[in-house]
């Protein structure tokens, strides 16, 4: 299991997969908004997303996972 984790503070402003989708390496999975920029967070490996843990509109603080892959 791989935890994918916010690497900046900001507001999730899409969240780019959903639960069951195979994701590869470099996959933009969601994007974070902060000081007015959109800033994607990418897959550091493959996997199937199995946890979405995070909404849009919702604060998350830099190292919050954010997306679980199996």
């Amino acid at each position: 299991m791989t935890k994918i984790e916010a690497h900046i503070s900001g507001v999730v402003w899409r969240i780019a997969c959903a639960v069951g989708d195979d994701v590869e390496e470099g996959d933009t999975v969601a994007i974070l908004e902060s000081m007015k920029m959109e800033l994607p967070v990418e897959a550091e490996e493959g996997g199937r997303v199995s946890e979405i843990l995070c909404e849009e509109g919702q604060s998350v603080n830099e190292g919050d996972a954010l997306i679980v892959l199996e």
